[in-house]
């Protein structure tokens, strides 16, 4: 199936707006920003994309399934570069929070609506990663979600709580022979109808957050039921809506016993957020590309509408902030990167503290770009910009949600609020 319903856009417009000269307009930008090897699995990335899209005759309409694509990334070791996983015998060479940036923004050039959904893997990725602690269980489960064996999802966002993450209402008890039974509800928890493995919380007293547990769930077990909520903006995103109902979890997928699960919550918040805004400067990056090739062809009045300063002057703006953003997301990651090698792979618990803030600070920011850079670019375009001939809807319905999408956009202003007056103690 075509990905639009009627041509609206010329041939030689179309085809210029290929994969191909989308990434040569990001690699002209990023060339003088990246290291040699920075640079070379940015290319990696990008040719297999290629490869991908046009062996697989890829449109990225409506109707094809990305799940089905994951296990053909997770082969190549795409789902998430952010950790060597010597423990599963992957054993990855490259690896690393800003290795894992540049994995993004090519995916996300790729097909935007997929690369949200490899993110919502990875954020299920990284709590079984840092609290497997060996077991042959939760590995098998940890290598199905990081070679693409499954989508992964993780569970925190319930119903009547929505952004307050501690008072959970979901119950957990604890058994004699230490499982526990979950009660309980959940809801707009990216891939988790998709999912075989997902990671989520519960508290032994409601809304006590304190006695916050973790857990990973195999969705096959009994007790564990999900519908999907279907979010119009990105219609090709699996978002779940899950109950439990005395689902049993053995103690061998308990990741968090009582009292350790708000802790383990909180640990994830930095490399979530960052991810987001990975997310997010790829979305700005694809739009930007978009538009760049859209305004050199296009004419009006007998010129290109680049040479009119009301297209020119907008573009270059956002040209400017997508790239600042770059800079600052790179540089952020490339420290983390440092500290996690200075400090054996466990950044000390007191500079992680001081990187919430960071986080909170490029998740607000990286939504902010995107939600304005989508919407600009497609304006700048057009009707090109909105109608289905083109990616350029799917980042814009998936730019309006990433102010909502891990942690409000009040909750960060809320964290960097509070950070202010921690930093004003501290003088």
């Amino acid at each position: 199936m075509s990905r639009y319903q009627d041509k609206a856009i010329s041939d030689e417009i179309l085809e210029k707006l290929s994969l191909k000269n989308r990434y040569a307009f990001l690699n002209n930008n990023l060339t003088a920003i990246l290291k040699p090897e920075q640079f070379n699995f940015l290319r990696n990335v990008q040719r297999f994309c290629m490869r991908f899209e046009k062996k697989n005759n890829i449109q990225h309409s409506l109707d094809e399934d990305f799940y089905e694509w994951i296990p053909h990334f997770g082969k190549e070791g795409y789902v998430t570069r952010a950790y060597k996983f010597e423990e599963i015998d992957l054993n990855f060479e490259y690896f690393g929070l800003t290795v894992d940036l540049l994995r993004a923004i090519a995916i996300d050039m790729f097909d935007p609506q997929f690369d949200m959904a490899l993110g919502a893997t990875i954020l299920a990725i990284n709590p079984v990663k840092a609290h497997h602690e060996g077991r042959p269980e939760v590995l098998k489960a940890l290598k199905d979600l990081v070679t693409g064996e499954s989508p992964g999802a993780i569970l925190i966002t319930e119903p009547e709580r929505g952004s307050d993450a501690v008072h959970m209402l979901s119950k957990c008890t604890q058994n004699e022979d230490g499982s526990f039974t979950l009660n309980g509800e959940k809801i707009y928890n990216t891939n988790a109808p998709k999912s075989k493995w997902v990671v989520t919380y519960a508290c032994a007293e409601k809304d006590n957050g304190k006695t916050m547990a973790q857990f990973l769930i195999n969705t096959n077990w009994d007790g564990f039921i999900v519908k999907r909520v279907y979010i119009p903006w990105v219609p090709k995103i699996w978002l779940g809506h899950e109950y439990f109902e005395n689902l049993r979890v053995p103690h061998e997928y308990v990741l968090g016993g009582i009292g350790k699960g708000r802790d383990h919550l909180f640990e994830g918040l930095v490399p979530e957020r960052v991810m987001i805004a990975m997310g997010n400067v790829g979305e700005a990056w694809g739009a930007l590309s978009h538009a760049f090739l859209y305004i050199n062809m296009r004419k009006q009045f007998n010129q290109e509408i680049l040479k009119f300063q009301g297209v020119g002057f907008t573009f270059a703006d956002l040209w400017a902030r997508t790239t600042n953003f770059t800079l600052a997301l790179l540089k952020f990651c490339e420290e983390y990167d440092a500290k996690m090698e200075k400090f054996g792979g466990e950044i000390p618990r007191n500079i992680s503290q001081a990187m919430v803030a960071s986080a909170s600070h490029l998740k607000l920011e990286g939504a902010r770009l995107s939600e304005r850079t989508c919407y600009e670019c497609a304006n700048l375009m057009g009707g090109a910009g909105v109608c289905d001939n083109t990616m350029m809807q799917d980042l814009v319905g998936l730019s309006r949600i990433q102010e909502i999408v891990g942690g409000t956009r009040q909750i960060q202003q809320y964290i960097l609020s509070m950070a202010t007056r921690q930093l004003y103690k501290m003088l």
